[in-house]
């Protein structure tokens, strides 16, 4: 079993990533936006949005027939910078981390790129390919997000469940490896001849 956390600016499909793979009804904290959220939330290239996520959401998926079977616990974080301090929690125990990409509105994505570096998770970066919004080269908003070259970044469609799965099992890939980096460089020494 894996938990994996998947983040994103306000707006940028996690919600709906998470309900289109997930093999159980997720659950979900939508809420209404109401007029009180009107001054903090910008709903500037999302007009259409009349929900948000203000706890958390949850699914499950298995992969049996992954070369080693799976079952991952995903976690979709609420969007909105003041919501941070539940990242941590939701972090706690993961493998890795999606950072979900809406480019119509990019700037959103920094704080959530920016905390998974700060705390040192594996993550990756999945550009959400929403209707009618330009199609960007993942190297463009690796550059525009000043990404390291080790961090992949893919495109998905978030309402799509291969896309997502095939999300999920690039930052399992990417987290293994990232792990198994880390364990190697910060082995200590055995013998003396080590050292």
């Amino acid at each position: 079993m894996l938990k994996i956390v998947i983040a994103g600016g306000f707006g940028a499909g996690k919600t709906t990533a998470v309900g289109s793979v997930s093999e159980i009804t997720p659950l979900s904290t939508e809420e209404y936006l109401t007029e009180a959220s009107a001054g903090v939330d910008s709903l500037a290239g999302i007009e259409s949005k009349s929900t948000t996520t203000v706890a958390f959401d949850f699914g499950r998926l298995s992969l049996p027939d992954a070369p080693v079977p799976l079952e991952l616990f995903l976690f979709g974080t609420p969007g909105q910078d003041r919501f941070v301090d539940l990242w941590y929690d939701l972090s706690q125990g993961a493998v890795g981390a999606v950072v979900l990409v809406d480019t119509r509105r990019l700037g959103s994505s920094f704080t959530p790129v920016s905390f998974f570096e700060d705390i040192g998770l594996p993550f990756i970066v999945a550009i959400n390919q929403f209707d009618g919004a330009h199609r960007y080269h993942p190297e463009q908003v690796r550059t525009a997000l000043e990404l390291s070259n080790s961090v992949p970044v893919v495109t998905c469609d978030a309402r799509d469940p291969n896309h997502v799965a095939g999300v999920l099992l690039t930052l399992v890939d990417h987290a293994v490896t990232n792990t198994s980096a880390r364990r190697v460089r910060h082995k200590p020494p055995t013998t003396l001849q080590d050292a």
